[in-house]
């Protein structure tokens, strides 16, 4: 599995507007902030929702600490997806929140 640092991500948003976040969490986890730009696709719903998903994209996904988001990453990858996953989560971000 790709993975990308938490700065790594923060320093490539600086330079690319238009990066595809996912954001794994539940809502009442993103309320508290979220990376701005990500797209909140709760883990338990990524199954149903991956069609609104391009394949032809390179996703990065989040969550807390980088476990969900790890599972989500390698189930999406499994069905031919491009994915990263963010070591460490939103307890590693140190970038800005909306």
């Amino acid at each position: 599995m790709k993975r990308i640092t938490a700065k790594g991500l923060e320093e490539k948003l600086n330079k690319e507007a238009n990066l595809n976040i996912i954001d794994v969490r539940e809502t009442d986890e993103v309320a508290e902030g979220k990376i701005p730009g990500a797209v909140n696709i709760p883990l338990g719903l990524i199954e149903f929702r991956m069609n609104e998903l391009d394949k032809n994209k390179p996703y990065i996904m989040v969550c807390r600490s980088g476990g969900r988001s790890g599972r989500a990453a390698q189930f999406l990858k499994s069905h031919g997806y491009d994915v990263t996953n963010m070591d460490g989560g939103m307890l590693a971000w140190e970038g800005k929140t909306v």
